[in-house]
């Protein structure tokens, strides 16, 4: 019988949050193909990414959730278990986008961001690391960052700030849960093509900057993300711990 592979997600459960589009999208149907169950969630309708998962032989079950409610996390937690049995991996993916000045920036667009993108994210960690410790089975983190993880940015305070708050809680996290058998890491995102970067794609003095910035010389597809979520959540990436990884096409080598 040929070894198992080590990048194989054959027999284990994932749940992957702001599934319905762009690179949650991508990273569920990569961890699908894998040979994952996905649970995909998020505020709408996942028929898209079910679609997609099932032409690709995989098994996929949806939730709608808003990840702004009070107590989510735990609840979102319980309502996976149920679909797709004990959950081994967990990627938090889920995130929105505010843009104006920074002194013009208003207090509920900063809060709804840092809502979506760094809280849910924790308490979400923290509700599913509480059931895999519970039960004595290691399990995988893995959190969508992005380069502004690393960089400031302009016009979009709250994302910079939950961003690179993320990056600190993957270290956090992974201190703290590594001699326990869970591993926690992330992927910091490039420019890539989804409804958050749209914008920039149709200015175009932006997107001509942006593109003179990348030297993969192009916009990254959700695709690209997926690979190195189905690594980190593999047992090829068991001794990684706190990494957090650019798939920028070299924007950060520039």
């Amino acid at each position: 019988m040929a070894a198992r592979s080590p990048f194989s997600l054959d027999g284990r459960a994932a749940l992957v949050t702001g599934a319905n589009t762009g690179i949650g999208q991508g990273i569920a149907l990569a961890l699908a193909q894998a040979g994952a169950s996905v649970v995909a969630a998020g505020r709408s309708g996942m028929d898209e990414t079910l679609a997609l998962i099932a032409e690709a032989g995989g098994v996929g079950h949806a939730l709608k959730v808003d990840l702004q409610q009070h107590g989510i996390a735990e609840r979102l937690i319980a309502e996976a278990t149920g679909l797709a049995g004990p959950l081994d991996i967990l990627v938090n993916n889920a995130g929105i986008i505010r843009r104006a000045d920074a002194l013009d920036f208003s207090e509920s667009d900063w809060d709804e961001v840092m809502n979506v993108n760094l809280k849910a994210s924790f308490f979400l960690a923290q509700a599913f690391a509480r059931s895999a410790l519970s039960e004595g089975r290691a399990a995988r983190i893995v959190n969508v960052a992005s380069l502004l993880s690393f960089q400031g940015g302009i016009r979009v305070a709250s994302y910079t700030a939950s961003k690179s708050g993320l990056a600190g809680l993957t270290r956090l996290l992974a201190c703290e849960w590594a001699a326990k058998g869970i591993n926690v890491n992330a992927i910091a995102p490039g420019y890539i093509e989804t409804n958050n970067t749209q914008a920039l794609r149709e200015d175009p003095d932006r997107n001509s900057a942006i593109l003179a910035r990348i030297p993969a010389a192009r916009w990254g597809k959700p695709s690209d993300i997926g690979g190195a979520a189905v690594f980190l959540a593999s047992d090829a990436a068991a001794y990684m711990h706190g990494a957090v990884i650019p798939v920028d096409g070299g924007w950060l080598a520039r």
